[in-house]
């Protein structure tokens, strides 16, 4: 079996980024080749287990930039969205069907959509006084958090007293399962 190669895109801090890479840092049939990140301050440049994968690169030139594009498609298999806060290029799309996968800090179809993202998704949950919330991963699309679902991880937040506190609950759950099903996913692709 020929080794998927993942490209991981992030925008903040990529604390989900580090924990894919080190889950797949040993594996037999699954690299991380490259964490590419639009936030040219992100903190994980500088982190010793993954540094020396980050890549720093414009929004613009994630956006429309045809040799971007073409780097993608020669070296990865995968796409994976790991807080990567942009809208994808239908050509991005199209070049990967079904091989862009996405994780959203709640249940989907709730609190999904443009400008549902970290903290505003946890604000909203908690405003709206829900008694779980959890996390959806999904097949990217044109359309934020729209994509096909492929597993959906809820967890209780009824002792939650903040939006500070749901999202250490669901980032418990990010750290936990995502890097698994991004496996399951692409070995059973």
């Amino acid at each position: 079996m020929k080794k998927m190669r993942i490209g991981v895109f992030i925008s903040g801090a990529g604390s989900n980024a580090k924990k894919i890479a080190c889950f797949f840092k040993e594996h037999t049939h699954i690299e991380v080749t490259k964490i590419v990140s639009n936030n040219f301050d992100t903190p994980l440049q500088y982190d010793e287990t993954v540094g020396d994968l980050v890549e720093l690169v414009s929004t613009l030139e994630m956006s429309n930039d045809d040799a971007f594009f073409e780097s993608c498609q020669k070296n990865f298999d995968y796409i994976v969205l790991a807080g990567y806060l942009k809208l994808i290029p239908l050509k991005l799309i199209q070049l990967f069907p079904n091989r862009i996968i996405n994780i959203h800090p709640a249940i989907l179809p709730n609190y999904g959509g443009k400008g549902m993202y970290g903290m505003n998704v946890h604000r909203a949950i908690f405003d709206n006084k829900d008694k779980q919330s959890g996390i959806t991963v999904h097949f990217v699309n044109e359309v934020y958090d729209r994509g096909m679902f492929i597993a959906q991880i809820y967890t209780s937040i009824e002792k939650c007293t903040s939006p500070e506190e749901i999202q250490k609950a669901v980032q418990v759950l990010e750290h936990s399962y995502f890097p698994v099903i991004i496996e399951k996913t692409i070995l059973n692709n």
